[in-house]
């Protein structure tokens, strides 16, 4: 089955990604403002999705970011190396006051009616200082890399971190690989570094080498500029919207082969409806709706992207690519955390239409 993406045979990696690790602090379903105690979660959308990749599907995947030299950093460094990503970092030393830091996030789950609630603190963050020639692209991908990937969270950091993202992508296509890019549009972060117009100014200076886009009606229309839908969508869950603007995508982006995203529609905190919906090479494809008990929402659009991504890389048809996306995002929502805990036998299981009946 075509997907139109040329994988490369031999490769040291499978997949690497660029973006900044942050810590999350977790405390469950209190809200911040009356918590005592809390749990801390490593993550960052980019690597999310590399650590998703190793620790559930078996692949070879590394992580290039900003690790600052002190103990929340050792921490952050210490998941990553749990989850089996090679990191290549770009050190910071930590002058033990003012940092620079590695970003924290807070977020709360909610509850039934209350919403999830997510704030940062990103000030004097070590990956927002990242900047072109950071990193030794041609020696990272000298063993050869299938598949890089980087996000719009990373791209919006600095009026630097995104000329890095244009970058890495630029080398990764002379090098071979397949590009991807979560546009993952979070209006806080542009809403710091020149709003709207600048961010499709900028992201678009990265699309132009990118194969692969992840991204949701909302990313699509703010992210790169598109004009919204003609037609207003009967459902969240109603793929026909985000297929319309699939045409406006590929006019302004003519070399994007994959277009991708989940479809989620929130009932309840703890209730959602959950799809996923792929443009691959011209054909529409659409993964079956699940009714989710949701645990921790964070991190469900990075577990589709890994499985997605794991699957067009392992060549199976694109209907079971984005299956097996689908499968793995919707496990995710049931663990706390922002990365994977699932195996790969459970999101095999579901992605064919499996049940959660008891496994003995």
């Amino acid at each position: 089955m075509s997907h139109g993406l040329n994988i490369r045979k031999g490769a040291e990696l499978d997949f690497l990604s660029l973006g900044a690790l942050v810590h999350r602090l977790d405390p469950g379903i209190i809200p911040f403002r009356k918590a005592t105690e809390c749990q801390i979660h490593v993550s960052g959308g980019e690597f999310n999705v590399a650590a998703n990749l190793s620790d559930c599907f078996g692949l070879k995947t590394g992580v290039a970011s900003a690790m600052s030299d002190y103990p929340i950093g050792d921490l952050i460094a210490e998941r990553v190396r749990a989850m089996g990503v090679k990191p290549f970092y770009k050190h910071f030393k930590h002058d033990g006051v003012t940092g620079p830091n590695m970003a924290a996030v807070y977020s709360d789950r909610g509850f039934g009616v209350r919403a999830p609630v997510v704030f940062y603190n990103r000030s004097n963050e070590a990956a927002a200082q990242l900047k072109v020639g950071d990193f030794d692209w041609k020696k990272i991908f000298a063993g050869g890399v299938k598949w890089v990937h980087s996000g719009g969270i990373f791209a919006a950091l600095s009026p630097t971190t995104a000329p890095l993202a244009a970058e890495m992508m630029r080398e990764a296509k002379a090098a071979g690989a397949i590009t991807s890019f979560d546009l993952n549009f979070r209006e806080k972060l542009w809403k710091i570094s020149g709003g709207n117009e600048r961010a499709v100014e900028i992201i678009s200076t990265i699309v132009e080498n990118v194969d692969v886009l992840v991204g949701n009606e909302e990313d699509l229309q703010k992210g790169l500029g598109i004009p919204g839908p003609e037609v207003a969508a009967k459902s969240k869950l109603d793929p026909s919207v985000f297929f319309g603007m699939i045409d406006n995508v590929v006019k302004k982006h003519p070399h994007v082969k994959v277009v991708a995203t989940t479809l989620r529609e929130v009932h309840a905190t703890n209730r959602h409806s959950w799809s996923a919906v792929a443009w691959i090479d011209g054909k529409t494809y659409t993964a079956p709706t699940a009714e989710l008990d949701v645990i921790d929402r964070v991190g469900g659009g990075d577990g589709f992207a890994a499985g997605f991504i794991y699957g067009l890389l392992s060549g199976v048809t694109p209907d079971e690519a984005i299956k097996l996306g689908w499968a793995h995002g919707a496990l995710l929502t049931t663990f706390p955390g922002d990365t994977t805990m699932a195996t790969l036998d459970q999101v095999r299981a579901f992605a064919q239409g499996g049940s959660a009946r008891i496994q003995r």
